[in-house]
C-alpha cells in the first residue's frame, strides 16, 4: 500500500471534491479513487456525537479494534470509501462555503448528492462553481434529477426499485406463489442496485466529461438520477415492453427470454442451469440422457422452448432431481453447458476462482491491525489499481488538505475554534 498514487495510474493528478454520502456518490468516487484520483471526502463536523457520512453508523457489524471491541466505523462505510481523504467542513456556515469554493477552484471534479436546490442556497451549485472554475466537471446525483415533477422529492434506492419497475419483475412468479402468501409478491434485490448502478453510470459520465474537458478546455454539469438509472437498467425487459406493449411479469428464478435458464432443485439442494443457445440445450439433453428432447419441434429452438416453457420445465425439473449437485456440475461443466452452484458469501470468498482473482484486499487501519475489503474488479495490464489508503477516519485529513489549499496553521485553528471544521 502507498499513500501516493503512481503517475502511471489512469486518473493520477485528477482531484475530486466529494460532497456525497451513503452509497451512489461514494461508490462513484471510490471507483475514481481506485483509478488514481485524489478524492477529498467532505463530511459534516462531529456535533453532539453526530456527524460525518451517515453510513459510518450503519451497523452492526462494525470494525473491531485490536482488543476486539466495536469501533465507530461500520462495515457499510468501510466498503465504499477506501483511497479517499476525509475533511470536515460545515457547509451551512458562510466560512465553510468559502472553503468549499476555494477547494473547488483547484479541483477537477465536484460530486454532490444533496436535494435539488440545497447547493444553490449555499452558493455551491453548478452554475456558481463553473463560473469560478470553468474546467470543473460537476456531477449531481439525486433520486429524480434536476428537472421534472418529482425533482424536489427525496429519493431512496428501495423506493426507486419499486417506482422504476424492477420490483415488478423480481420475486416468485404468481404460478409459484400467490402475492398474499408469505414470501410472495414483488421483491427488492438483495443489494441497493439502483444506487450502485447510478454510481457506476456517474463515474462513466465523469470520465467522459473529463475527456471532453481535456479536448475543449470546458467543464460541464452532469445530472444523474436514481430513477433514470433504474429505468435504463431494465435492459432487455424494458425493450420487451417497448416492442410489445405488454408489461413483463415476475418470473421467479427463471429468465423472461431464455429457457431453460433458472434455478432447479437437485437431489441434495439447488443449482443454476443457464442454457444460452440451442447447441447448449442439445448438449444438456445428451448429458441428461434425454437426447430426444432437443429434437422435439416444441423444444428444438429457444423461441419454441419459451413458448412451451410450461411443458418443458416440469420435464427438466424431474430430470434434475435425479442427481446430486456435484454430479450435475461435473457432467455439465465437462460438456461446456453453463451452470453453477448457489453460494453463500462464506463460499464465495473461499471459492478458488475468487481467491485467484484477488477479490479481497487487506489494508492497514489506524484503529485495527487491518481492515479486509472487497477488492476492485478492474484488472489493467499496465496501470493496476492501487490500494493507497484505508477508508479514512472522520476529518482525518482536514489539516493536511487545507494546508495544501494554502491555509496557514493559525487560520485552520481559528476555523476549528469557530466550529466550521
Amino acid at each position: 500500500m502507498t499513500d501516493t498514487p503512481s503517475s502511471s495510474l489512469p486518473l493520477a493528478g485528477v482531484r475530486v471534491l466529494d460532497l456525497s454520502r451513503v452509497l451512489a456518490g461514494p461508490w462513484c468516487t471510490q471507483t475514481l479513487a481506485d483509478l488514481g484520483a485524489d478524492v477529498i471526502k467532505v463530511e459534516r463536523p462531529l456535533r453532539d456525537g453526530v456527524g460525518g457520512d451517515d453510513t459510518r453508523g450503519w451497523g452492526p457489524p462494525f470494525l473491531h479494534d485490536r482488543e476486539g471491541r466495536d469501533t465507530a466505523e461500520a462495515a457499510y462505510y468501510l466498503g465504499t470509501n477506501r483511497n479517499k481523504r476525509s475533511i470536515t467542513v460545515d457547509i451551512a456556515r458562510p466560512e465553510g462555503q468559502a472553503l468549499i469554493r476555494r477547494l473547488a477552484a483547484r479541483s477537477d471534479v465536484f460530486v454532490e448528492n444533496f436535494k435539488v436546490g440545497d447547493m444553490a442556497r449555499y452558493g455551491l451549485d453548478s452554475a456558481s462553481l463553473l463560473a469560478l472554475n470553468p474546467r470543473l466537471v460537476y456531477c449531481s446525483i439525486t433520486g429524480f434529477g434536476q428537472t421534472g415533477p418529482y425533482r424536489d422529492r427525496a429519493g431512496y434506492d428501495y423506493a426507486v426499485q419499486g417506482m422504476g419497475g424492477l420490483m415488478s419483475v423480481t420475486g416468485p412468479s404468481r404460478q409459484e406463489i400467490a402475492d398474499d402468501a408469505p414470501g410472495g409478491g414483488p421483491q427488492k434485490v438483495g443489494v441497493a442496485v439502483a444506487d450502485l448502478f447510478t454510481g457506476m453510470y456517474a463515474s462513466t459520465a465523469i470520465l467522459a466529461a473529463l475527456r471532453h474537458r481535456d479536448l475543449s478546455g470546458c467543464g460541464q454539469a452532469i445530472d444523474m438520477a436514481l430513477l433514470d438509472t433504474q429505468v435504463a437498467m431494465l435492459a432487455n425487459l424494458g425493450a420487451n415492453y417497448l416492442v410489445t406493449g405488454v408489461a413483463p411479469q415476475r418470473a421467479g428464478n427463471a429468465h423472461q427470454n431464455i429457457v431453460p435458464y433458472q434455478v432447479f432443485e437437485v437431489a441434495d439442494g439447488h443449482m443454476i442451469l443457464a442454457v444460452g443457445n440451442d447447441g447448449q440445450f442439445a448438449k444438456f439433453c445428451e448429458v441428461a440422457g434425454r437426447a430426444e428432447l432437443s429434437l422435439d419441434a416444441r423444444f428444438a429452438r429457444n423461441a419454441d422452448r419459451v413458448r412451451h416453457r410450461a411443458v418443458l420445465v416440469p420435464l427438466l425439473a424431474e430430470l434434475m432431481r435425479t442427481r446430486t449437485k456435484a454430479d450435475w456440475l461435473a457432467a455439465l461443466e465437462a460438456a461446456k453447458v453453463p451452470c453453477g452452484p448457489i453460494n453463500d458469501l462464506a463460499e464465495v470468498f473461499a471459492d478458488p476462482q475468487v481467491r485467484a482473482r484477488g477479490m479481497t484486499v487487506d489494508l492497514p487501519h489506524p484503529l485495527a491491525d487491518h481492515v479486509r475489503l472487497v477488492a476492485s474488479p478492474m484488472k489493467f495490464s499496465a496501470t493496476p489499481v492501487q490500494y493507497r489508503r484505508p477508508p479514512p477516519l472522520l476529518g482525518e485529513h482536514t489539516d493536511e488538505v487545507l494546508r495544501e489549499a494554502g491555509l496557514a496553521g493559525e487560520e485552520i485553528a481559528a476555523l476549528r475554534a469557530a466550529g466550521v471544521l
